[in-house]
């Protein structure tokens, strides 16, 4: 045998030793099984932490994630939390989790794993085969993020403005309006692609948020779906497997909208991982691995490297019991590139969507501005902080109007600016935020309207 022979049957068996079950695959012995987890000994040298392991189940092969290694045993999660291993079964190495995304996926609903659940046959593969936990663009080689874009929010195109690459947190309790405001990002026309990662959703309100709000939207859209029943492993994934999607897209140089709802879930499942595997809690109940996970996502999402497109990522935060100083909410703050507070007192006088101007901040705002509008958005702050910190005197009848100008213009000017800002998911976008509320202030102070924006605009 020749030594070009003999170099083609080593790389031959090399392909067939790292076959799942094929030839000499290594495997190991499940000692010891928890409901959250099991424990494995024999595959410790051949694994690392994040790797797939298999094992044979009444329904076929299931999959566990390794997430802790010891010298002579490892512990993994099963991703499908109703699949556990047995005491003694064989459990064979598989390796890290890839996904091959295809342009075809958009317009359909996939699992975690890449798996389609919408009932309309098979997704075709791409050609490149990319890593679940891929790392971000190395920030020298980064593009500059500098293009504004129009949401069609008139609350966040006027005092929150974002560009192309931005990543945006959006914090509120429950029931406030997240989702709400999160469909209508997805409206937004200046985007080429769309992922949407529902991670821990009720199941019930999937299939109303894809047909029903997203509509004609899903066709440029691609939904990653882990349900609130479903096991940590999988609602952990669900973002992963959605930003390796809008990677897919970014580098293809395309524009990708990237909307997760939401992150605090998806530390929920990092923490009942990160318990199994018998990691102390350091704040609130949170393990380390939970702020080192969040910044490995949200760093994947931005902008791309010269000649690729860019990730626009919009989060939703779940701010326990109404406390913005929650552990996740505090982490999170401290990454993105701004953020949205919806406030519950302005959802109860049915202002929707409930952003409060004050307290939202977006920090690439300058780069959004055009001319004076920053100017302009100082003075509505202005105004609108000045009714507010006068409310409770106000309404003890405390003031008598003529003795402070300033706040006179602010009791007419703010009431006008609210019902500007209301916005619902129903109506068209808006196709320009500032003429439409210059607009809504000339006709509370009686002046003629001017030509409107749209016609405006297609000149």
């Amino acid at each position: 045998m020749s030594g070009r022979q003999g170099l083609a049957v080593l790389a031959r068996e090399v392909r067939r030793i790292s076959r799942p079950h094929g030839g000499y695959d290594v495997s190991g012995i499940v000692t010891e099984v928890s409901p959250g987890h099991c424990v494995v000994a024999g595959l410790s040298r051949h694994v690392r932490i994040g790797d797939f392991i298999s094992f044979r189940h009444d329904d076929g092969v299931k999959l566990a994630e390794v997430v802790s290694l010891g010298p002579d045993q490892l512990i993994a999660c099963p991703v499908d939390g109703a699949a556990q291993a047995a005491i003694g079964e064989r459990v064979w190495r598989q390796g890290a989790f890839r996904l091959s995304p295809h342009h075809t996926w958009c317009g359909r609903t996939i699992n975690a794993l890449g798996e389609p659940v919408d009932g309309l046959g098979g997704l075709e593969h791409g050609t490149v085969s990319r890593p679940v936990t891929g790392a971000p663009p190395a920030s020298m080689l980064r593009q500059r993020v500098n293009a504004p874009l129009r949401t069609g929010i008139r609350v966040v195109d006027v005092f929150t403005p974002i560009c192309r690459g931005q990543r945006l947190g959006i914090f509120a309790g429950s029931g406030v309006g997240k989702s709400t405001l999160l469909s209508m990002f997805a409206k937004a026309a200046d985007f080429d692609r769309a992922v949407i990662a529902l991670v821990g959703e009720r199941g019930r309100e999937v299939r109303e948020f894809i047909e029903d709000t997203l509509g004609e939207n899903m066709k440029k859209t691609v939904a990653v779906v882990a349900t609130s029943d479903e096991s940590p492993m999988l609602r952990k994934l669900a973002p992963l497997t959605a930003v390796t999607v809008a990677e897919h897209f970014r580098d293809q140089g395309e524009n990708v909208l990237l909307i997760v709802d939401s992150l605090t879930r998806f530390a929920h499942a990092l923490r009942e991982i990160g318990m199994a595997a018998g990691e102390p809690p350091v704040a609130r109940g949170y393990p380390a691995s939970v702020f080192t996970a969040l910044p490995g996502l949200l760093e994947r999402a931005g902008p791309g490297p010269k000649g690729a497109g860019a990730i626009t990522a919009i989060v939703s935060i779940l701010v326990d019991g109404d406390n913005h100083n929650d552990p996740v909410a505090d982490s999170a703050r401290g990454i993105l590139d701004g953020h949205l507070v919806l406030d519950r007192a302005l959802a109860d006088e049915g202002r929707y969507p409930p952003v409060n101007p004050l307290t939202s901040i977006s920090r690439l705002a300058r780069k959004a501005w055009r001319g004076d509008e920053e100017k302009l958005v100082m003075r509505l702050k202005a105004l609108i902080h000045r009714y507010e910190e006068t409310r409770d005197l106000r309404l003890i009848g405390g003031y008598r109007p003529g003795t402070d100008a300033e706040l006179d213009m602010a009791i007419k000017q703010a009431p006008v600016i609210y019902d500007s800002l209301r916005q619902n998911p129903d109506q068209p976008p808006s196709a320009d935020a500032f003429a439409e509320l210059a607009e809504a202030m000339k006709a509370a102070a009686g002046i003629p309207a001017t030509e409107p924006a749209t016609e405006r605009n297609k000149r």
